[in-house]
């Protein structure tokens, strides 16, 4: 993300406005516009009724709802695939403030996921238990 930054950065202050714009939306374009966010999903909307919701638009690929680890429950928000960036484009269009099982739901497209860093013990706190070795019985 911090490369992507810099680099918009060097890129607006090259440009100039007219040629910038453009630059822009060709940038834009590459990336990818067939996945969508939907928020504000009921917690009853399950995969198979967001998959119905979303199918007239196109061929949808994936659809899926978040769901939290620790109870199984809808987080409320979930993400469409579809098989062409057409596809998506008119699903956002009509599907955006629509009500979805007693919800207005926003629908958006999905920003990339930045990879995660570190994990497991990347805390800075690893190594050292109260300043005496494993083993050292001696107070």
């Amino acid at each position: 993300m911090a490369f992507c930054n810099k680099f918009g950065s060097i890129l607006k202050q090259s440009l100039s406005a007219k040629v910038q714009g453009s630059m822009l939306n060709s940038i834009r374009g590459v990336a990818s516009t067939t996945k969508l966010f939907i928020g504000g999903l009921s917690f009853g909307t399950d995969d198979h009724s967001l998959r119905d919701a979303f199918s007239s638009f196109g061929e949808v690929v994936e659809a899926r709802v978040i769901l939290d680890r620790d109870t199984g429950r809808s987080r409320g928000f979930g993400f469409v695939n579809y098989s062409s960036d057409e596809s998506a484009s008119s699903a956002l269009q009509a599907m955006d403030g629509q009500e979805l099982q007693g919800r207005n739901i926003r629908v958006s497209y999905a920003n990339e996921r930045e990879p995660r860093t570190g994990g497991f013990n990347s805390g800075g706190f690893g190594g050292s238990f109260g300043g005496r070795a494993v083993g050292d019985d001696s107070f």
